[in-house]
């Protein structure tokens, strides 16, 4: 008999345009009419010190939910200041798509710098601008084989590794080691359809998801394709956290929506406190400061239009086990 492929009935569903699927059982954490569904969490510490410099709110202002259907998923409703969310935005565009790291242009055009490339003499190429959809960093995911190997990788961003580092700990996930990353650049009409990560060694380390830029409809079933999944309505600045059961859990993005509202538009407040902390991975904090606050007036603007009609998701995972120091000798999942 063949298994019934609900997540895909679902999947289609949301992505049709005609009709127009209805939102009502998209789930929005803050709509009252969905709170049988989310639970309040309570984070495992209360303030890290490196927040405010990470572009991220004290602590004590972050909202972290779980979902009764779905143990292990956590969501952070957007715990970044406007200023943070320009620092990323801007950080996915101008440095995360440079050489040495990978895209999905490479085989069709060589590129050291993606976006410098789309603004000669200033003028915006709108066709080199839409074809960018992925960029890797870390380890770098092997699209065709699954495989990730020592000898294909580059650095991992500092001040990534120490936004995530911050992240985990806020959960209770002390242990993590962020070593890979890709960036996924979606428009309006942009989709991604069903799949699970399992490419890692380590498949019981959290898997952490950053989104910026316009909304997206996010689903997310069990581990085979006949559960029916569930809806949830991921903004910007919303950070997504699989673990546990969710871990290898089938999930998707059918559509993608305009924004209600503009977060990263909002007004910036160029206090970010003083350095008090210990950074992980960052030998320079104070320059996490000066590369913030430049990001405003029009020096932002090519920035803005870009996610006036994008959005931006950052996911980063532990490849490797805690004892492991590389990939050499080991033998991958199926």
């Amino acid at each position: 008999m063949k298994e019934i492929d609900e997540f895909l009935t679902i999947f289609k569903y949301y992505k049709a345009n005609k009709p127009k699927p209805s939102s009502q059982n998209v789930i929005t954490v803050e709509d009252e009419r969905h709170y049988d569904k989310v639970i309040r969490f309570a984070l495992k510490q209360s303030d890290d010190a490196r927040t405010q410099r990470l572009g991220l709110k004290k602590m004590e202002k972050w909202h972290v939910y779980t979902f009764q259907s779905h143990p292990g998923l956590y969501l952070i409703r957007n715990p970044f200041t406007s200023l943070g969310q320009r620092y990323w935005i801007r950080k996915c565009l101008e440095d995360y798509p440079r050489k040495p790291n990978r895209t999905n242009i490479d085989n069709e055009i060589n590129l050291e710098d993606w976006w410098q490339a789309c603004y000669v003499d200033g003028a915006s190429d709108q066709t080199l601008i839409k074809k960018l959809r992925w960029t890797t960093l870390g380890y770098h995911h092997n699209w065709d084989t699954k495989v990730y190997s020592e000898d294909n990788q580059s650095a991992l961003p500092r001040e990534l590794a120490e936004l995530t580092d911050v992240v985990a700990l806020s959960l209770g996930y002390s242990t993590f080691k962020p070593q890979a990353t890709i960036v996924n650049y979606y428009h309006m009409k942009s989709t991604l359809s069903a799949h699970t990560d399992h490419s890692e060694v380590n498949l019981e380390a959290p898997l952490f998801s950053f989104s910026f830029g316009q909304s997206a409809i996010f689903l997310i079933g069990g581990q085979d394709k006949s559960v029916t999944p569930t809806a949830i309505l991921l903004q910007s600045g919303d950070i997504m956290v699989m673990s546990k059961e969710s871990r290898l859990c089938y999930h998707a993005v059918p559509k993608i929506l305009l924004a209600s509202s503009s977060p990263w538009n909002e007004e910036v407040n160029h206090s970010l406190g003083e350095i008090s902390a210990s950074f992980k991975y960052i030998n320079q904090p104070e320059e996490l400061y000066s590369n913030m606050i430049k990001n405003t007036g029009d020096e932002w603007n090519r920035f803005k239009d870009y996610v006036k009609e994008s959005r931006i998701n950052i996911n980063v995972r532990q490849v490797l086990n805690e004892s492991q120091n590389s990939l050499a000798g080991v033998v991958f999942n199926s």
